[in-house]
């Protein structure tokens, strides 16, 4: 939020004072809500209300344990409120108006002027967040059977939880409390003001000039909407290409394509300091070769999450915590207090809804029913949901060989698939990587417009033992732009047709003719 906005806000995450988020607010966080009386003792107690916090509190609920679930501030966590469901609203709305600039690409006439709703924008963004708040709400959760309690937790022992004056006695307890964004370790910074993701989705204003500090997924994903909704973007990233976890032909796709979008690309360098001058943000940058101040508006930090351990009181519990790591665990999620575990971003490297989901479900079983689940052998896909999508699971080439094992790639370029040329989305590739020999998939890389909803089937595939052989004997609909997994899938079977093989077949059909 700038400082000159006008707009009033709630005081809750600097949440706006309008109908959509006063009804997020009634769902995720009443103000009226009061605390129910501890029970004597629970079988769960969850601390936080995000993604892993919820999965836990309605499984073990279902199962008929009595659980008490525990937030300090609205329900729901990052996800609802400052993280997926926000910024893929507002990716949508971007898409739009890439696509009407690009109207001529599909046979349309493009306005002489594109004039962008900035505001319209943010506030759909906001319609929807209430809309999907009532999965998450306080009320739901209540009617589920869960105890829902308010306010900051900490541990005051072994087995024991204090909440709003309340002590609440647990069996297990789970710690759910998520991540939030790291503080960027730059001078002047903080003093010169600069957005996360916790503030940026309360714009109301565009900011003319955006820069954006790093070039993850978070970061890629909001400066290529912004650009797209009329704002001058410029990204900084330390290292050469973006995603350094990603594969590099997929990174180069990715800078190409923001180069389409006008943004301008700072790699390989970093912010050194900041300061403001007036109403403008003077950054200053600092490459191998080069110092440059690059002036703005907003200053967008997304440069990594640390995890919610303060306040807790930990030590009470015998719970220990790594640093920027989180809360450790074991491969069962299991803290050093046996009767105490973590699921989430709190505890977990990948910080995905989903993995934060996965690992909820682990919890409950092994928590609640002396379950041997582990993380490792978890299989977790996931995507940066860019235009094109960068969409991965599995093993890399650079794992499987690190592991010993020998890789055999088949690549098959977007614009192999028919329905890919009629969309007008050729960009991109199904990469998938098989064990050299055989048809075992060890993973895969999909880089798309659509590869988020594509990446499913390999996944699929690698827990159900499938291989690639029988994903090009499934029969794919056509025209689609998943028929080029299958085309993968085709080029395995044709390396089964040797030399020797092909002989047999020519001797067998000159036979029989």
């Amino acid at each position: 939020m700038t400082n000159d906005d006008p707009v009033r806000q709630t005081g809750l995450l600097g949440l706006l004072d309008d109908p959509h988020d006063r009804a997020l607010v009634s769902q995720v966080h009443p103000s009226d809500w009061q605390n129910p009386s501890p029970a004597p003792r629970y079988n769960l107690v969850v601390l936080g209300a995000g993604p892993a916090g919820l999965v836990c509190a309605a499984g073990a609920a279902a199962l008929g344990a009595k659980v008490a679930l525990v937030e300090r501030h609205l329900m729901g966590g990052d996800c609802l409120n400052v993280g997926c469901v926000p910024s893929k609203s507002l990716l949508r709305t971007s898409r739009l108006y890439a696509d009407l600039r690009d109207a001529a690409a599909y046979g349309g006439r493009p306005p002489e002027v594109v004039p962008v709703d900035f505001p319209a924008a943010m506030e759909r963004l906001r319609r929807i967040r209430a809309r999907i708040s009532r999965n998450d709400s306080a009320e739901h959760f209540r009617s589920l059977g869960v105890d829902v309690f308010f306010g900051q937790a900490a541990f005051s022992g072994p087995h024991t939880v204090e909440v709003a004056g309340a002590t609440l006695r647990f069996r297990k307890a789970v710690i759910a409390t998520g991540a939030r964004p790291s503080t960027p370790p730059i001078p002047g910074l903080s003093e010169t003001g600069y957005l996360t993701n916790e503030t940026v989705f309360n714009l109301t204003r565009r900011p003319g000039r955006l820069m954006v500090i790093g070039g993850g997924p978070l970061g890629c994903e909001l400066a290529q909407a912004f650009q797209r909704l009329g704002s001058d973007v410029t990204v900084v990233h330390k290292t050469p290409f973006f995603l350094p976890q990603e594969e590099r032909d997929a990174a180069q796709l990715l800078a190409e394509a923001f180069e389409r979008d006008g943004i301008h690309l700072r790699l390989n360098s970093e912010v050194t300091s900041a300061e403001r001058v007036g109403h403008e943000k003077r950054v200053r940058l600092r490459s191998a070769d080069d110092e440059e101040t690059v002036v703005v508006d907003e200053i967008l930090a997304a440069i990594g999450r640390a995890p919610n351990v303060e306040g807790l009181n930990l030590e009470s519990a015998g719970v220990t915590c790594d640093g920027g790591k989180g809360v450790v665990v074991n491969d069962h999620l299991q803290t050093a207090n046996p009767d105490v575990y973590a699921a989430g971003d709190v505890c977990l490297e990948r910080k995905f809804t989903h993995a934060a989901e996965a690992s909820a479900r682990i919890v409950v079983q092994n928590a609640l029913f002396r379950g041997r689940k582990k993380l490792s052998a978890l299989t977790i896909p996931w995507c940066t949901y860019t235009d094109p999508e960068i969409a991965h699971v599995g093993l890399y080439v650079s794992e499987a060989r690190a592991r010993g094992i020998p890789v055999k790639t088949y690549t098959i370029p977007m614009h192999d698939a028919d329905r890919s040329i009629a969309d007008g989305e050729e960009e991109g590739f199904v990469k998938v990587h098989v064990k050299e020999g055989t048809d075992r998939l060890l993973g895969a890389t999909i880089v798309a417009r659509h590869a988020g909803e594509m990446i499913g089937e390999i996944s699929l595939a690698i827990v159900a033992g499938v291989g690639l052989r029988t994903i090009g004997n499934v029969i794919h609909t056509y025209p689609t732009q998943a028929e080029a997994i299958k085309k993968a899938a085709d080029a395995y079977s044709r390396t089964r047709l040797t030399p020797f093989v092909k002989k047999l077949t020519t001797k067998w059909l000159d036979w029989t003719r």
